[in-house]
């Protein structure tokens, strides 16, 4: 609850700072506006927005679900005004930040938590492969699976997202060394996916996703210097692509697709692994980090009295 209220804080604070600034500056204010007149927007943002996330920082629930409730209804109004006129693309993309950060807070306000497990639905949802499949099976499965969350995650979104960036008057182009070294990433990321995704599939009886995911406890390949190189190929995979498209808001996409991976995913899939695998996962669990590989890889050993598959 304390972080809930904190944030409603600071978003009281900063709209009351961001109307001020309205107010003084013609170039904040045909920024995040366009050609809205701002006294009328005022009128009904600063009670709706400003005035009741203060009261949510007090603890106001229900002011908290009004708050939440505008910030998402101004967030899509601004977002369609910008996409028709061209105009007020910076405040756009501040209140479609602002609605989804709003909804985190009622919800650790309400709850004290956020409900993640109600988010782990369809392709998301833990269920082991079927033992009786075999390794063809996986490998094609893995195959069609990386092809479709590649396609649409790092094709048709970043597309859409540059689109948007180009009709909200938001790009920038990128120095030459910047798009290289995107290439470079990109190339090096796929790499390491195709790895991760080729161990899982031929040695741990399952596919990467975890509606199907491995019966066996992989220690092997890049598993043994990280313990996520599947997530960490698709976040610098989405980075790259941004760095490549000369997209900043691709990058921002990647990175909110980092936290939601670890925040909302892993949990739940690390608690799926220790339930299935027991002192194995936990041993791996305090020798390989998520994020940062290690310089060395670590040993087959710690999986002792797992089953392993055949090398």
């Amino acid at each position: 609850m304390g972080w809930g209220r904190a944030y409603f804080g600071v978003q009281a604070t900063a709209g009351a700072v961001w109307w001020i600034t309205v107010f003084l500056s013609s170039d904040v204010r045909t920024a995040t506006l366009g050609e809205l007149d701002p006294v009328v927007v005022a009128l009904w943002d600063v009670p709706l927005f400003v005035l009741m996330s203060a009261l949510a920082a007090f603890g106001g629930r229900i002011a908290a679900v009004v708050a939440t409730a505008w910030t998402t209804l101004v967030a899509s109004a601004l977002a369609g005004y910008a996409t028709m006129t061209t105009l007020a693309g910076a405040g756009a993309v501040l209140m479609i930040a602002s609605a989804a950060a709003s909804v985190v807070a009622l919800f650790l306000l309400c709850t004290g938590r956020v409900l993640t497990e109600r988010l782990l639905i369809g392709p998301l949802r833990f269920r082991t492969a079927s033992p009786a499949a075999t390794r063809f099976r996986h490998v094609r499965a893995t195959a069609v699976q990386v092809a479709i969350f590649w396609g649409v995650l790092l094709g048709v979104v970043p597309l859409v997202i540059g689109a948007f960036e180009q009709r909200w008057q938001l790009s920038v182009e990128f120095p030459l060394a910047v798009t290289v070294a995107g290439w470079i990433v990109f190339a090096l990321a796929i790499a390491l996916g195709i790895w991760a995704a080729v161990v899982m599939s031929t040695r741990g009886a399952g596919t990467p996703l975890p509606s199907d995911t491995a019966t066996r406890f992989v220690v092997g390949g890049p598993y043994r210097f990280v313990r996520s190189p599947m997530a960490l190929a698709g976040i610098a995979q989405g980075a790259a692509v941004g760095l490549m498209v000369s997209s900043w808001l691709v990058v921002i996409y990647a990175v909110c697709g980092s936290l939601v991976w670890n925040f909302i995913v892993r949990p739940h899939e690390e608690r799926d692994l220790e339930a299935r695998f027991g002192g194995a996962f936990r041993r791996y669990r305090e020798q390989v980090r998520c994020w940062w590989p290690r310089l060395r890889p670590i040993p087959a050993s710690v999986t002792a009295g797992v089953p392993q598959p055949s090398r």
